[in-house]
């Protein structure tokens, strides 16, 4: 049986978490996965089980999130140094040459590899882009605002309430409290990432019209669908394909599908 496994690597600010899934017979480039905040490398676990045998499979865990450790202060918290941290796991696992499978804010830290280390990418996939306009921005900067402490359990009430809200029906409640578990982990510094995403949105729209790279971008039901159309005019070698029928947590409800299309899109280059 082919497991994921855990590891460990040496960070800018300390360890770096990461899940891997060897193949039994690796021809095709490694894929990095990167999560969307507040998550951690855990929400591509199931796509990883169903990720061709063909294909070396790593999922991180950002500085901050799941079981990295995090970043020293907010301002260190940013999109370029997620993409930097996020090398520096490539180049201890003796990665030369990665596809990238991006999930919101992971669309962003794709992008900055790519911009950082051009050759050094092949494919790239994001799922949702957010390319918002300053009232999509103000309102989401509001909404995803950290949530202080309080003994009635405010934040965690909330937080659960929304991963329900936006999570398909269908999904499980296992899936449902893995998702939310996720959301604990990165305690205090819980939403760094969410204001990193909301503060590279310049550099991401200017990162999708610059790069060569093929980027496919998906686009399921979710608060960026409207968003994410807007990154059709700006690419120039890649298209955004719609997913009307997924939403949150389609990683684990839907698998294998997303990775017959996801390792399907890979391919093309």
């Amino acid at each position: 049986m082919i497991r994921v496994r855990r590891a460990y690597v040496d960070g800018r600010f300390g360890q770096l978490h990461l899940r891997q899934r060897r193949g039994e017979r690796e021809t095709g480039r490694a894929l990095v996965c990167l999560h969307q905040s507040p998550k951690s490398g855990l929400e591509f676990e199931a796509f990883m089980h169903a990720a061709p045998l063909s294909r070396r499979v790593i999922a991180p865990d950002y500085p901050g999130y799941g079981m990295s450790d995090p970043p020293h202060s907010e301002g260190e918290a940013t999109i370029e140094t997620y993409a930097q941290e996020m090398w520096r796991i490539a180049d201890a696992l003796e990665l030369e040459r990665i596809d990238l499978f991006g999930n919101h804010t992971g669309g962003q830290v794709a992008a900055a590899m790519a911009r950082m280390r051009p050759s050094s990418v092949g494919v790239i996939v994001m799922v949702s882009a957010a390319l918002l306009s300053p009232e999509e921005r103000r309102h989401l900067t509001n909404y995803f605002a950290p949530i202080a402490l309080d003994r009635a359990g405010t934040r965690f009430r909330l937080s659960w309430e929304r991963t329900v809200e936006h999570s398909d029906p269908a999904l499980p409640l296992e899936a449902l409290a893995r998702s939310f578990m996720q959301n604990l982990l990165g305690g205090e510094k819980y939403e760094w990432g969410h204001a990193a995403a909301f503060a590279n949105g310049a550099e991401f729209e200017a990162a999708l019209a610059a790069l060569p790279h093929h980027i496919f971008i998906l686009n399921p039901t979710d608060q960026l669908s409207q968003a994410t159309r807007r990154a059709a005019s700006l690419l120039r070698n890649g298209r955004v394909i719609e997913l009307p029928e997924w939403r949150h947590g389609f990683l684990d409800l839907h698998a294998r599908a997303a990775a017959d299309l996801v390792f399907g899109l890979l391919n093309v280059g």
